[in-house]
């Protein structure tokens, strides 16, 4: 047998690294604390698993925020093309959406796992469920085993680590990973939620809750009145405040501002100009002229906002339409083009999609992922200090690292 190689983590990084060692003959051994493989897979693109994104690798790039031109390597290695190869020769079938977005045809995470799991059977990696890592062992600057937490102790010539950020604990990414990785002198980046919902001072919004709008656009403002970030689609209410895809981009560009001192501008019709939007409002009030202003909103706003706006407006509600100056329907106007929240921090890490921090790109090589400190670490996936938007783009990074440490190992 080859070099014996203990993958730690089950996600997607873990599996593709365990099965390219695999494959190059190594004697692999998948550690999973979970009863299952791909936990996180199961709950991603809400339960569709949105597997990558159909750009090309500079597009990729450009979706990583953080540290993305460190994935050069991983993603020349192995792009998203080579990985939508990899899936369809185990016979799963993909389609793509919106923005790129790569989807199983089924739309079944499900089958993304199935599909994984096809490999390591092919590949003939052992894998042991149940298996909590506490430590990895580390003589002369070199690796040479892990401890499980029931004390067992497993040799090895090379550790890929591969166990997840901090964020959906309920998966198993809870930070053992940085932990490790800090007790072999590894620095880890301050780990902080990235593609959370956001939280708001307004007590009102409680009200919105649950209401999804399609086709909004939304701008950032920071303290000093300067844009941090715009942006178009759809987004959600919540009873703490607001959530949905774009409002999770928006997050990861106001996680320097600690989410404090910005405000959230919502266009709710972005389509019309403020004279286009006036004129549309003056045809609907010609229409309803007989009626109170509360019930001549039908036609213009989702019948959870119209209570929220006729507030905001200081229109009383049961004035006659007829009866509204061209000042107060300008303002409603005004109201419509800039509905504006005040966001005063985020969900907890727990809730964020991705955790954004991880071991320090600085001691990685980017070539093979393996440590600069330790030799025989490697790592992939979320642990390394790097985070993307949404729209496939932090599972490409998943794939690509883990199949970069597996053929490295």
């Amino acid at each position: 047998m080859g070099k014996k190689v203990v993958v730690v983590g089950g996600g997607p990084a873990g599996i593709l690294a365990a099965g390219k060692a695999a494959e190059r003959g190594k004697d692999v051994i998948l550690l999973e604390k979970n009863d299952r493989l791909g936990k996180k897979i199961l709950i991603s693109g809400k339960g569709r698993c949105n597997i990558t994104n159909n750009t090309d690798i500079e597009g990729l790039i450009e979706n990583i925020p953080g540290n993305g031109n460190f994935l050069y390597s991983a993603f020349y290695t192995f792009s998203n093309t080579d990985l939508l190869e990899f899936l369809h020769r185990y016979g799963l079938e993909t389609k793509v959406e919106r923005g790129g977005r790569v989807f199983p045809v089924s739309d079944r995470a499900k089958d993304v796992v199935d599909t994984l799991m096809k490999y390591l059977k092919d590949t003939g990696v052992k894998i042991l469920y149940n298996s909590p890592v506490s430590d990895i062992i580390a003589e002369n600057g070199a690796v040479s085993g892990v401890m499980l937490k029931d004390r067992q102790k497993i040799n090895c010539d090379s550790v890929i680590l591969a166990t997840g950020g901090a964020s959906y604990k309920g998966t198993g990414s809870t930070g053992d990973g940085y932990k490790m990785a800090k007790k072999l002198g590894h620095n880890i980046v301050t780990l902080r939620p990235s593609l959370v919902p956001l939280v708001v001072s307004e007590k009102w919004v409680g009200e919105l809750q649950g209401l999804s709008l399609k086709n909004v656009s939304i701008t950032l403002i920071n303290e000093k009145g300067k844009k941090v970030y715009s942006d178009f689609g759809e987004m959600l209410f919540t009873h703490y405040g607001v959530s949905g895809p774009i409002i999770l981009s928006a997050s990861r560009h106001i996680l320097d501002y600690d989410f404090k001192g910005i405000t959230l501008i919502i266009d709710l019709k972005p389509a019309l100009t403020e004279e286009k939007l006036d004129e549309r409002i003056q045809r609907d009030f010609e229409k309803f002229s007989r009626k109170q202003f509360k019930n001549a909103l039908d036609e213009l706003l989702p019948k959870k906002l119209i209570p929220v706006v006729i507030r905001l407006s200081e229109i009383p509600p049961d004035k006659f339409v007829n009866q509204i100056t061209k000042e107060e329907r300008r303002n409603l106007v005004r109201i419509l083009k800039k509905f504006t929240l005040t966001i005063n921090g985020s969900r907890p890490i727990d809730e964020a999609i991705v955790t954004a921090g991880g071991v320090s790109t600085n001691e990685i090589n980017p070539s093979t992922m393996e440590s600069k400190l330790i030799k025989g670490l490697y790592f992939a996936g979320e642990i390394i200090d790097v985070d993307a938007y949404t729209g496939g783009f932090n599972l490409t990074i998943a794939f690509s690292t883990g199949y970069l440490a597996g053929s490295s190992c």
